[in-house]
């Protein structure tokens, strides 16, 4: 009785370690094609803005980019008396996105912010794209914006005794923008 108890988990051993490699084969496969169709996170290295097919600057930081719809809260009652809140969009909101770089001697910047500080605003107004780089300078975003124009345009310079560079921040304000690579 002991002998056949010994025999069985021999075979019980050895089925469990059949399984064992089976699954661990299938697991492998299945991490391997997971791994294949994983798309993990863009790094972003530098960015351009481009202003109706002219590269105007190259940034290192780039936020807001994006939209988001007001919500609106109806209040409704169904037929046995029941108040329920449903939520529905409401009005589309284009965010002012602000891209950030090092001061430079580059002036662009500058004159097309003074175009909507004189108060010619329809001048000033263009269509452009946020192109995103990675590391070996290849493309791997772009959002365009429709007339857009510089709201906002700060430069923090920063003195020789700290161990930082200036730092210029421009914010764009626009009628649109979309992801389109």
């Amino acid at each position: 009785m002991i002998r056949k108890m010994k025999r069985d988990v021999k075979y019980v051993g050895f089925g469990v370690l059949i399984f064992a490699l089976v699954m661990g084969f299938t697991f492998a496969n299945y991490e391997s094609a997971k791994a294949a169709d994983r798309q993990d996170p863009l790094v972003g290295f530098h960015f351009a803005l481009d202003i109706q097919g002219v590269v105007t600057g190259y940034f290192t930081e780039a936020y807001n980019i994006g939209s988001e719809h007001e919500v609106i809260e109806h209040k409704v009652v169904d037929s046995k008396g029941k108040e329920t809140v449903m939520k529905i969009p409401g009005r589309l909101k284009w965010f002012d996105f602000t891209l950030k770089r090092g001061i430079t001697s580059n002036n662009d910047l500058q004159i097309w912010r003074q175009q909507v500080v004189d108060g010619k605003v329809d001048i000033s107004r263009k269509d452009g794209s946020i192109v995103m780089y990675d590391q070996s300078f290849k493309e791997v975003a772009r959002w365009n914006f429709t007339r857009g124009w510089p709201s906002k345009l700060i430069s923090n310079p920063v003195g020789a005794y700290y161990e930082k560079i200036g730092i210029e921040s421009l914010t764009i304000t626009g009628e649109s923008i979309r992801r389109v690579k």
